[in-house]
Formats: C-alpha cells, structure tokens, sequence
C-alpha cells in the first residue's frame, strides 16, 4: 500500500495541486478511516439485497451505475463528504457541483475490463478543465482486483478519436476506446484503499483490467464541475455541493430523502433520458445501460 499524499489540515497544499494539473491525476488522498468506507460498503450491498427484486422500474445496476445521487442518499452522502470536497477545492474551488455520482463495480474474479478513454468523450462539455473525476474505494483496488491505470500527462491533449465496441466485456456505457496505443509502460497503476481516493482531469486517458481477486472492487465515483464549466445550449443537472451555482444555467436536483421514492425515479428517468440523447449521440447502436 502506497503511503497516503500528506494534507494541509485536510486541504491539498500547493505543490499537490501543481502535481495534479501535471500528472492529470492525483492519488493516494486520504478522506476517511477505513472504519467509514467500511460502513459505506455494509450500506450499500444492504440496498443491493433489499431492492434486486423489488420491482423497481428499472434493474437496480443502472440506478447504480447511472446518477445514483438522485435516488440513493448514500451517493449523495458520499458526494457531500466534507473531507472529499476540501480535496476536490483545491482543484476547482470553492463553488462545487456534483455532475453526476455513481457505484462502479467489478464482481470478484470476472472477466470485464474498462478500455482506455477520456471521460469527457461523450459528455457535451468539450475538452474543459472545470471538471475533475474522484474514486472513491469502498474495496481495494488493486492491480489485481482491476484498479485503474491512468496515463500521465495525456490530460494535455484535446478529446481525441474513440471507438465505440459495445463489448459485452465492457463496463462503459459504449465501450469506447481511444483510438491511440497505450503501451504498458506508459501506465500508472492507481492502487488506492477505503479510506483513500483519487482524483483525474476528464481529459486523462485511463481504463482498468478485470478483477482477479476474491472480492467485489467497489468504488463510489463521482464527477464535480465547476460553475463555468455548465453549457449554455444543453440542460445540465447538478446537485451543488459547496458553494453556489454562480453561473446561473444549472438545474438543480433536490437531494434524496429516502432510497428510490417515486418522486425521485420520475425526476430521475426524465434527467436519463436527456444525458441520453447526448451520451449516445452518434452511436452504432442503441444497447447498454443509456438505451
């Protein structure tokens, strides 16, 4: 285990910012005990095994992997944690949105991968620097249990070409690629453990092995912009996290007060929907998580 990146009273310091516009990337940050994200993960595979069955209008893995902040008070509790948007200011400031959270998890000893690609491929946001990713670990993520591998630097670069797959072997929501080789040596194994996280510009490119190890690789991630950063041409619905919406284009989302109430689902289809239209433009096919 990596030796977590030292803060200043919870704050990132200068040089771990001036790390972080370098690399693209910043991990291992410390945000929690391992007490705490343990207690997150018992809450969570609770909610799996009260809702798999219990009809809700769609599978219970896209409430996870989709938005989860909008119909699950776990997600949006892990999104306000006070010791990840201390991090997540030192990057973007003191106005926070949360764009977008979910549950993002290999199963033990499975075969599905996430290919190498830039966030910010499908969003509608452009190639901007107002957004940053956070990982959140609920398990460990190893090199064998398929953490994430990040290439340094590559944040530099504009969105480059992608390819859409849809392999099933997949766990993005085109299995989109980008279209440039990565060799082995250029990747940097983001191992990081409950009680860590990592940050990434939507613009590095990353992806992950499949998990090889004996337990689930569970994350909470989450992706906050800046005020700036919201379209003037598109419906952009967040959540404010810290701070304020000082641009005034966002619409906001009311946080959820209890799982899965029928408010909530119906607000939160209607926002699926429309991510969709954007997410899949241009796409080969209609299938995976967005259809």
């Amino acid at each position: 285990m990596l030796t977590p990146l030292p803060l200043d009273s919870g704050a990132l310091p200068a040089s771990l910012i001036d790390q972080y516009w370098e690399d693209g990337f910043l991990f291992p940050i410390p945000v929690m005990s391992a007490t705490e994200a343990a207690e997150m993960r018992a809450e969570l595979e609770k909610i799996e095994r009260d809702w798999l069955d219990a009809g809700l209008p769609l599978p219970l893995n896209t409430y996870k992997r989709i938005n989860a902040n909008i119909v699950m008070p776990l997600a949006y509790r892990i999104a306000t944690h006070q010791s990840v948007l201390d991090a997540v200011e030192g990057i973007l400031g003191p106005d926070i949105l949360i764009f977008s959270a979910e549950f993002f998890i290999k199963e033990a000893n499975t075969t599905q991968i996430v290919s190498m690609h830039q966030d910010l491929t499908y969003w509608g946001l452009g190639a901007i620097d107002g957004l940053v990713t956070v990982w959140v670990p609920l398990s460990a993520a190893t090199p064998a249990s398929g953490c994430m591998d990040f290439v340094r630097g590559s944040h530099k670069q504009a969105i480059l070409p992608h390819d859409d797959t849809f392999d099933e072997n997949n766990l993005l929501s085109r299995g989109q690629e980008v279209q440039v080789d990565v060799a082995e040596a250029d990747k940097v194994n983001i191992e990081i453990h409950p009680g860590q996280m990592s940050l990434h510009h939507g613009l590095t490119i990353h992806g992950s092995g499949p998990n090889t190890s004996n337990d689930r690789r569970i994350a909470a991630v989450i992706r906050y912009m800046r005020p700036d950063a919201v379209p003037a041409e598109d419906r952009t619905d967040v959540m404010v996290a810290r701070g304020s919406d000082t641009s005034g284009r966002a619409t906001m989302i009311p946080a959820p007060a209890a799982n899965f109430e029928p408010e909530a689902l119906a607000l939160y289809e209607e926002i699926r929907q429309a991510q969709a239209k954007i997410m899949m433009d241009g796409a080969a096919a209609n299938k995976g998580i967005y259809a």
